[in-house]
């Protein structure tokens, strides 16, 4: 059965840390990379960062230096942390799984049901 399951949302102050978990089943953590998206209120889901399943990592340029992924194979567990919030990080947070061909990421339709971070100012 395939499942990602995030955790680690929350309602946090401007400059507070949240570290979010994308739970993956064992085969789809060893067979594809996984990658976390985010959508804002009113706007597209957008890229956030990219745990491949050889072990490296791509994190969105705009937000690199204060998110990072990472993961633990012992709990075919991917991470995102994410550090010094915003308001306008302020969203849903998915974890996808997929393909890397070419240094371009495919995503997969094996998505989690997402985790909602919400930032005030």
């Amino acid at each position: 059965q395939v499942q990602l399951v995030e955790s680690g949302g929350g309602n946090v102050q401007a400059g507070d840390s949240l570290r979010l978990s994308c739970v993956v089943s064992r085969m789809i953590f060893h067979t594809y990379a996984i990658a976390w998206y985010r959508q804002p209120p009113g706007k597209q889901r957008e890229m956030v960062a990219i745990q491949s399943s050889g072990g490296g990592t791509t994190v969105a340029d705009s937000l690199r230096g204060r998110f990072t992924i990472s993961r633990d194979v012992t709990k075919n567990t991917v991470y995102l942390q994410t550090d010094r919030l915003k308001p306008e990080d302020t969203a849903v947070y998915y974890c996808n799984a997929g393909v890397v061909r070419s240094g371009q990421y495919s995503p997969t339709d094996y998505w989690g049901q997402g985790t909602q971070v919400t930032v005030a100012s």
